[in-house]
This record gives structure tokens, sequence and C-alpha cells, in this order.
């Protein structure tokens, strides 16, 4: 009582304002006086601050230059204060504490507990985003009697430690907050298992949801993206003092961070001042298989596949009618031969481009080579599988080795990582999954080999014959569009070829009416897309032509750029900037074609009937919860400033005719870019009708749009923005087209208060789920008690 008492008179006679990045005794920070500490680099500032949408007050260390979501560690997360009257001081022992200051000052809400005494401390903040208590005056490289840096709460920031300190016991874990307005401690936490070989865990109260995989030198080889990132390098040391793992920037100037969200989604972002943004660059979970123990034991998930989980080579499902009737594979797989140690007559199967096994209970030897690691498992009765346990040497070296079923094992698609999984089989599973075919199965081969040769020969013959046919056709064209004045770059087919690896399935990003798009890589290093003119398509060429046409007179910050096109060897391609983030339908249905297994075109119309209400309702809703609603509203506007340069700006008043989410690209910052000119319309002065199409419309006429938005995105929204975007929606699709805002009144009403703008009228084509009108006006598409139509619009 006397301390508290003692401080509380120290900060009546001591308060002050500063800038200084140390906190001495005596010297304590109040929040009615707006007094904080700013790192010597200017980086970061500590302080009191109350999240967005909350009153209460915390103590906080934040971003200096960061305007958006910048808090990165706070004190008082489990106690906040419901006033402007804490304290932040330090004791004469080295203590800091958070008090309440109004009248009763005889609460603290937070202290330090430091077990460290210091004869003369000073609490500095330095340009790490570390708030540490030493020894004024003594060694800055020694280790501090306390630091926040031990206690991190949701953030992970260069340099800083999350695991195991083994010397002082402290267990560094993130934890995410309980909602976006409350710094509260989440049911969602980060850290590092020790046991067996040490990985990353995020865990859902006690139960693991994700895990890292073990790391192999390198990074960890369930995330083989990290080694791919130039910017970001990952570090992980396991000995007597720690197991500790943390990563570092190449370029100081380039803020990034890691945030484990209140949702359990673990997000490594970067800043972009032009923007004020935070891009997200890599997200885990990322998928079903990143669930934990999404297969059950000895099976693999691919996250691609249908189904979902198939057995290792040499393993059945324990339950066949689980997985084939019912769905669930949980209980894995049992082997098909048990294993014969006894003559030992077993042998291994190299299982390559897989996240290695849960290793919490396996053993590790960093020091046997692989050779005497496999001569051991060998031995060893219960050994069921083995691993190199490091790759930095360039090479296989260390052991892993596994004695029991092999659990969480995800296929990591296009992965070259060279640390395979041997796993241990029986001989007579081994010969099935390696012998070579019985001759009755090689005749049979033979006879299929040769039916198929006289095939190709046919066909070839035939269509040898149409291509000369038409050569002559397709040179005539390519004269023609070469004669056009695009003032565009005519690329050779050769390096278009080479750019694209011949065109390789694996360099294919999609495929549309027009034909299919490949991802390509020019010899200076740009990136690009090629879209290839389907071979077979009648409408291909005129498309062609017009899309060169359109987009060769376009410039503007969101619509795609057209570099080029290629008119050679009776092709006909147009070569895009790439854009690394893809289509902005991937982050809304890209789940759905991947369930059905069936082609993205081919869901178009399911895309369009539930659209953004569809998109967070899903069992997969990782891609979709990136797009919060700053995110959208950035979307929404980009999109509409395209729109307006095209409809009012551009030297040809044009209008797009195709306009869907599958045609806005989203680039490495999310900024959206409008493609796919094939279809579009130019007009003339005075001309600006096109097509319009759908909306729903009962939501908002019986009070209920907050029902529109999911809950996902709740914590991150304007609801006034959002009132705003659906006023506008309907405004747009009012019965009388000289009703409906023109583009250039769409832009401004986005960026005006929904309470400004005109109420909308209902619009002319709303109908209920019974009734189907098939007349001439449109097309109605009804499922459930939602209804689709699509008209003639303004």
């Amino acid at each position: 009582m006397v301390r508290i008492i003692f401080l509380l008179f120290s900060a009546i006679l001591f308060s002050f304002s500063t800038a200084d990045d140390t906190l001495t005794p005596g010297r304590p920070l109040t929040d009615d006086s707006e007094a904080s500490l700013i790192s010597v680099g200017g980086k970061f500032q500590l302080g009191f601050f109350s999240p967005v949408g909350s009153s209460n007050r915390y103590v906080g260390i934040w971003f200096c230059n960061v305007s958006v979501d910048s808090v990165v560690w706070i004190a008082n997360r489990r106690r906040p204060i419901a006033s402007k009257s804490g304290i932040l001081s330090l004791t004469a022992n080295g203590t800091l504490l958070i008090a309440d200051g109004n009248g009763n000052g005889t609460t603290v809400y937070w202290s330090s507990s430091t077990e460290v005494s210091v004869a003369n401390p000073v609490a500095q903040l330095l340009d790490d985003a570390n708030l540490v208590v030493r020894e004024a005056g003594g060694d800055q490289n020694t280790y501090p009697a306390w630091q926040s840096h031990d206690f991190p709460t949701n953030i992970h920031l260069p340099g800083m430690k999350l695991g195991w300190n083994l010397t002082s016991g402290f267990n560094r874990q993130l934890t995410a907050w309980t909602s976006a307005t409350d710094p509260a401690p989440g049911i969602y936490t980060l850290g590092i298992e020790k046991q067996g070989n040490a990985q990353e865990f995020v865990w859902q109260g006690t139960q693991p949801r994700w895990r890292s995989g073990p790391w192999n030198g390198l990074y960890f080889s369930g995330v083989p993206t990290i080694e791919l990132d130039s910017l970001l390098r990952q570090e992980f040391v396991v000995d007597e003092q720690e197991v500790a793992a943390w990563f570092t920037v190449g370029n100081p100037s380039v803020i990034l961070r890691s945030v484990l969200m209140p949702d359990g989604l673990l997000r490594s972002e970067s800043w972009i001042e032009e923007t004020q943004t935070w891009n997200v660059r890599a997200y885990v979970p990322m998928d079903r298989c990143d669930s934990f123990y999404a297969c059950g034991p000895n099976a693999v998930c691919y996250p691609n596949a249908w189904p979902l989980c198939q057995c290792l080579p040499g393993f059945r499902p324990r339950n066949p009618q689980n997985w084939d009737v019912i769905g669930n594979p949980s209980d894995g797989c049992v082997r098909t031969t048990a294993l014969d140690c006894q003559n030992g007559t077993d042998r291994f199967f190299q299982q390559s481009s897989v996240k290695l096994p849960d290793t919490t209970a396996s053993a590790v030897n960093r020091s046997m080579s692989l050779e005497d690691c496999r001569s051991w498992c060998l031995r060893n009765c219960s050994c069921t599988a083995y691993a190199s346990a490091n790759l930095s040497t360039g090479s296989e070296s260390g052991c892993m080795i596994w004695t029991s079923g092999l659990a969480d094992i995800k296929f990591l698609y296009g992965s070259s990582s060279p640390q395979p999984l041997y796993v241990r089989l029986a001989a007579a599973d081994l010969v099935t999954a390696t012998e070579p075919m019985e001759s009755g199965q090689r005749r049979m081969l033979t006879i299929i080999i040769s039916v198929s040769c006289v095939a190709v020969l046919f066909f070839v013959c035939v269509a040898c014959c149409v291509w000369a046919a038409k050569k002559k056709k397709k040179n005539r064209a390519d004269e023609e569009v070469e004669e056009e004045n695009l003032n565009l770059p005519l690329f050779d087919l050769g390096t278009i070829a080479e750019a694209t690896g011949n065109f390789c399935m694996d360099n294919k990003l999609g495929e549309g009416g027009f034909g299919p798009v490949y991802k390509g890589k020019l010899k200076e290093g740009q990136e690009i897309a090629v879209k290839r003119l389907s071979k077979t398509s009648m409408q291909g060429t005129d498309e062609f032509k017009n899309e060169v046409m359109v987009i060769a007179k376009l410039q503007h910050r969101n619509l795609v750029r057209l570099l080029g096109c290629c008119v050679q060897g009776g092709e006909r391609m147009l070569i895009y900037e790439y854009m690394l983030n893809g289509s902005l339908d991937t982050f809304l249905f890209g789940w759905l074609a991947k369930s059905l297994m069936i082609h993205k075109t081919h869901v178009r119309l399911i895309c369009k009937i539930f659209d953004f209400l569809l998109a967070c309702y899903r069992p997969d809703r990782d891609k979709c919860r990136l797009l919060d609603w700053r995110m959208r509203y950035n979307i929404i506007l980009g999109i509409a400033r395209g729109l307006l340069y095209l409809h009012h700006d551009s030297r040809y008043r044009i209008i797009h005719r195709d306009l869907k989410t599958s045609n806005i690209l989203l680039d490495k910052d999310m900024n959206p870019k409008i493609s796919d000119f094939g279809m579009a319309k130019l007009f003339g002065g005075d001309e600006t009708t096109g097509n319009t199409k759908r909306v729903i419309w009962s939501l908002w006429k019986e009070n209920r749009t907050s029902e529109i938005v999911h809950d996902s995105i709740c914590h991150s929204l304007s609801f006034d923005e959002v009132l705003t975007c659906i006023k506008v929606g309907l405004l747009c699709v009012q019965e009388r087209p000289e009703d409906r805002p023109i583009m250039c009144f769409v832009l401004q009403m986005l960026v005006s208060n929904s309470s400004l703008l005109p109420e909308p009228k209902q619009p002319g084509f709303v109908v209920t789920s019974n009734q189907i009108d098939n007349d001439s006006s449109g097309a109605l598409l009804s499922i459930n008690r939602l209804s689709v139509i699509i008209l003639e619009g303004r």
C-alpha cells in the first residue's frame, strides 16, 4: 500500500510528456498527459491507447509510421483500465507497474514481476520494439533483468524469438486476441513443441490445429515457401540453452510482421506505404490438408485431389466403409502385410514431396549418416520410417526415426524438397508397388501401343491435310493483324514457348472461352501471363483483333496492361503483365471448383448466383478471410475507377459486357485490375447503354442489411461504407434506366456518406422464389430463396 501511494504521489509531482526512450523511477508515464516513449530510431512508440471500437485503456507498443493496425505488444491485455487514469511506473528495484491513479490508486492492473532485483534500474524502448529493464549505464549486450520479448502477445516481429529459453524456463508463445476490438488472450496460440524433433504448432485451446513440420536446416519442412522468400530468412536453434525460432529481414526499410488472428489464421504481412495497407504475403493453415491429422495415420492428404486422403503404398484403409461411404478417413490406414523383422526382408519405399509426419514422438540423431540411419531402422523392429534431419550441408544428413503410426502427412505440390520420407514395407508390398509388369501385361501393353500408333498415324495424316488447307487462310489473317497500327510489340513464338516451358501444364493458370492462360517468365526476368487463342474457336480471331485494338489504346492503373501479342505459326496470343494474386474469383469461389473436381468455367453460373453471400459460408474459408472489409472496399473502388475510365475518360467509350469476378485480377498488393476485353463493345460519344446484372432486394426492404455481411469480416468493416455500397448497388438497377446513376456519379457515391444518398426503389425485376417468368425480358434462375435475373440495362 505504501509503495502504491508513493508511486501515485510521484506521478503527481513528476508527470511529464516525453519523447525520450527511457523510463526511470520517480518519472512515470500518465495516461491523461499523453506521455510516451519513442525508440531511438523512431520506429516504435510506447504509451496508453484504446483499440478501435473500444474505450478500455491499455499500455502498448506500436509502429510509429504505420497508420493502420499498428499495435505489436500489450502489457495489461488481461486487465484494461476503464478510464484515462492509468500510470506506468518503474519501481526502485526494477519492477514495472500499471496502476489506477483515479483516487483509489491501490489497484495494480499489471506488473512485470521480475525476479531479478536491479539497483539502479532503467526501462528502455529499443528499436526492435523490445521494452527492456536493465542496470542504468550497464552493458547493453547482457541479458536484461526483464524484457517484453519474453512475453509476446499476438505479433511476431523480426529478431523476436519464439520458443523455449531452457535456462529461465520461459516459453515464448503468441496468443491471439479474443476479437478485433478485445486484446484479451483468445483461444489460439502459436509456439514450439520441443518434444521429439521440435516443430511449430498452432493450438486451439489444448488441441493442435496446424503444425509446421520439423526444421531441416533451411526451413520448416511443411512450409517450403519460406525457402523461396528472398526477403525473409528463417532461423532455428536447438541447444542446451534454448529451442527457439525467429526470422530476419534482408531490407531494413521493409516492415514485416506475422500475426496470429482471432480465428487462428497465422498471416505474414508487409506494410505498403503507398496504399497505407498491410499486404498478406503468406498464411497458414492454407487448405484442408493443413488441418492437423486430417487423414489419420499412414495416409497422405492431397489438397487438390478427390478423394482428399490416400493410403501410403503398402497400406489400406482401416475402415473402408468410412472412407468410401461416409467420407471420413480419420481412422487412417493399416499395413497390407505385416513387417518381417526377424528374417530381415523388409525394405523402404521412398515417398517424396511431402510434409514429414508429426515428429512429436520421433527420435533424432543429428550426427548419424543417412545410411547408418537406414541400417539402424532395419535392426529395430519398432521402426516404421526414417528421414534425413538436415539439408543445410547441401545433402541429406542426420537421422529422424519414427516408431509409431505416421501422422499428418501432406503432399506438397510443386515442391522440389530433397528430403523424402523412407517408409518401411514388407517385401511383398514393396514388390507390388515397384515390380515390373508380368509378361501378359507386357503383351497387352504391346497391343495397346500398336493400335495407338496406327490411330495416331492416321490422325496425323488427316491433320496434315487440314493444316495445309488452312495454312493460307491463317497466313492471310496473320498479315491482316500485323498490318494493324497497334503500336504494340510482336513477340516471337519461340520466345513465348520458352517463357512458358513450351506451354507446360504446370504453368497453366486457367482457361476461359477464349482459350487457356499460361504463366511465363521472359529471359530478362519479367513475369507474364499468356492468353492463347483456342484453335477450335470460331469467334476467336475476331475477338482477338477486337481485344488487341481495344486494350492497345487503354492505360489505367485499374486495367490490366497488355504487353504485346504473338501472331506467328497460326497462333493468336496476348501477352499481359502477370498478376501475382490471380483473379478475384479464386478468393471467393476457388474452393467450389476444387470440391466438385470440375473446371472453373463450369461453375461460373453458380458463382454468379451465390456471389459474396456464399463466399464466406463454406468449410474452407481461409482464402476468403484474407479479404477483410477494407480490402474488399478498396477492390470495389478500384473497379469503379477502372469502369469510369472505360465509360468516360478513355479515348474510346467502352462497355466491357463481360465483367465478373474471374475477370478482376489482383496484383501483389491486392490492387484490382479489369481484364479480358474480348467481348468489349466500343460506343460513340453519346452511347452509354449496355447490359447490367442482378440484385436481391428483400433484406434491404426489411432493414436486415447486416445479414448480408458475414461475421468473418464484421470486425474489419465500416458499416456506413457497407450501407453505401448496398445503396449504390440498388440504385444501379432501378427499373427506369434514367433513374440509374452514370459511372462518374457511382464513384462519387461510393466515397460518400450513405445517409446523403437517395433511397433506392424496388428493382423492376424482383420476383419471389415460387415465380418463374420466362418472358423475353430476361432469364430467371432460382435456387432456394435466392432469385437472380439478367436484364438489358443502362
